[in-house]
């Protein structure tokens, strides 16, 4: 039998794996009952879940925290706000859901997008993962490293009402904080590219339910340069390194852009808001698909014989010769029934070996 390594590049080089992969997430919730349904707190390995090694650049110890305290003094903060670096985290009350108070919404300066704190990582030691890598490897795994947001990034730092204003009126603010962001996002990237990583994974939602949350030119601009030079970067160093990028909602108009740019594997391409089928009859043969397993319709709302019946139909479609990976398209939330959780896994084994 394959391993997950193996069926991994068997599926981004579009040829048949031993089996297809497929991974779920699950709200802290919803975890919890699973693990108590499968009285087991493994869950990946119980259902036998798609779970590459996490390969990560940490901050050294003698490295401090960033201070941020001049954010929110004399603030008064909503009760049992957190702290996520600069970022005010406030309970929503509702399942996983944050509200975020960004430090940056009162900025009054180009000076104060340059100031605001940021770790540089250039100087963290990368030096053990390659061994972390070979270990991966050595156990069947797919190594994967994560190099971040970039959009998604700036405006929870500068609020985000306040940066889709400064994309308009101010757009060398928004150009600052990105570039300051993708820099970092580079760093991760060269260190994952050189210690040899079977796929980096990136992402930004920048799509609603029905189209592209930017005129296309403003996207290519702020957004597509960026990404396609830590792309570049990422492929110079390693050329059989795959590109993982996730967007929630319509991304239809910009895939072509997308995959021209080194995308690889897209996720979570939602099917209540596009036609998946029409993308993959266009750009199937290009990309690999991580997801296509609906939160909004399939999973809650439907019955275990409608799960086994999507997983059927989209391995049928999409994933005999490689170039899909099954998946919910977003983490699920309570409601879905534990046997439709169960139907997923079970389909996707009967279904999706080939071995």
């Amino acid at each position: 039998m394959r391993s997950d390594l193996e069926n991994f590049h068997a599926t981004t080089s579009h040829r048949r794996p031993g089996r297809i992969l497929f991974h779920a997430g699950f709200t802290p919730d919803l975890e919890r009952r699973v693990k108590e349904h499968i009285k087991s707190d493994d869950i990946a390995g119980h259902y036998g879940y798609f779970a590459p090694a996490w390969i990560t650049v940490n901050k050294p110890e003698n490295v401090p925290d960033l201070d941020y305290s001049r954010y929110w003094k004399d603030e008064k903060l909503p009760e049992g706000t957190t702290f996520s670096g600069g970022l005010a985290m406030v309970p929503s009350g509702f399942y996983h859901f944050w509200g975020f108070i960004s430090p940056l919404r009162n900025a009054a300066s180009l000076a104060d997008i340059e100031g605001y704190p940021m770790h540089d990582a250039s100087s963290w030691d990368a030096s053990s993962l390659p061994g972390k890598v070979a270990e991966a490897h050595a156990a069947g795994k797919a190594a994967q490293g994560w190099i971040g947001h970039m959009y998604e990034s700036a405006w929870q730092i500068r609020g985000y009402e306040q940066f889709l204003i400064d994309t308009i009126e101010r757009p060398s603010w928004a150009e600052c904080l990105l570039e300051r962001i993708a820099r970092q996002n580079m760093i991760g990237a060269v260190a994952y590219a050189k210690a040899g990583v079977d796929y980096v994974t990136c992402g930004d939602d920048v799509a609603n339910q029905k189209a592209l949350m930017f005129a296309p030119p403003v996207w290519r601009k702020l957004m597509l340069s960026r990404w396609s030079k830590i792309w570049a970067a990422i492929r110079s160093i390693n050329p059989a390194c795959r590109i993982w990028y996730h967007s929630d909602g319509n991304i239809t108009d910009i895939i072509p852009e997308l995959l021209d740019a080194g995308v690889d594997i897209l996720n979570p391409l939602q099917p209540e808001c596009l036609d998946l089928d029409a993308i993959h009859r266009e750009h199937g043969r290009r990309m690999v698909i991580d997801g296509a397993i609906g939160t909004q319709s399939t999973m809650p709302f439907g019955t275990p014989a409608d799960v086994r019946v999507r997983v059927k139909e989209i391995i049928g479609k999409y994933g005999r010769d490689g170039g899909l990976i099954v998946s919910p398209t977003h983490v699920l939330e309570p409601e879905v029934p534990l046997a439709n959780i169960d139907a997923l896994s079970e389909a996707c084994r009967e279904f999706g070996t080939f071995e």
